[in-house]
């Protein structure tokens, strides 16, 4: 993945603290909750922040067009910003990782990027998948520590989520819920099963209609503001 390539994908999706990569189907007829689709989902750096000679592997969950989701390392990836630290990611065993470099390269790349002294460094890295068809960005966080999120008190039509095949009635609102302040995480529902509501909500519903498909899989994804993110998948059908 070249720079260009990966400040382009910069440049299309944004303020990359989110990892909105869902917006890379803008435009196309899919709803953003629809998990049958070609598409990045979300990018986890694991942990999302680190210190110095600390490290953070970049994996992402892929969606499949007709296929069931995955999670993979990037394909390629490079460092987008701050350009002084383009050494600190490294491909390792088939992973893609990155170490938290001394405190005085931090100071010159917040120089770099004029930030004040002592103040958190984002570093933006770009990934692909799909031979460079699906691209997106993610942040992680050097010389401060953080940790991805918990999925907390799950519920799926009424019950805690466990990790067997979630079965529903047809023509029926299916509750669904995760504990998370709304003002303070971004959730997402998706779903290849039915039609989703209030898919970027906390408290969602999924209906499955008479010309829904019947079978497919169920996803959470939460993020926070310090760039982590979570997420679980569950197969599902409707009877």
């Amino acid at each position: 993945m070249s720079r260009a390539l990966a400040a382009a994908a910069l440049a299309a999706l944004g303020a990359v603290t989110t990892v909105t990569t869902l917006g890379a189907c803008a435009g196309d007829l899919d709803p953003p909750w629809q998990l049958d689709h070609d598409r990045i989902i979300a990018v986890r750096a694991t942990p999302p922040g680190i210190v110095a000679g600390q490290t953070s592997t970049i994996d992402a969950l892929l969606g499949q067009k007709g296929g069931k989701t995955s999670v993979f390392a990037p394909e390629l990836a490079t460092i987008v910003s701050p350009m002084s630290l383009a050494d600190v990611l490294t491909f390792d065993g088939g992973a893609w990782v990155v170490t938290a470099p001394s405190d005085a390269r931090l100071e010159a790349a917040r120089a770099e990027l004029e930030l004040a002294a002592g103040a958190p460094v984002p570093l933006q890295v770009g990934v692909s998948y799909a031979n460079r068809t699906l691209i997106a960005t993610k942040t992680i966080t050097l010389g401060q520590a953080a940790q991805n999120p918990a999925l907390v008190h799950v519920m799926l039509d009424g019950q805690p989520a466990g990790t067997s095949e979630l079965v529903v009635g047809k023509l029926v609102q299916v509750p669904l819920s995760v504990e998370a302040d709304d003002a303070v995480y971004d959730v997402t529902w998706l779903t290849s099963c039915g039609t989703m509501h209030d898919f970027d909500l906390p408290v969602a519903y999924l209906q499955v209609e008479a010309e829904d498909p019947d079978a497919g899989e169920l996803a959470v994804v939460v993020r926070d503001a310090k760039a982590g993110v979570a997420w679980s998948v569950w197969p599902i059908h409707a009877e």
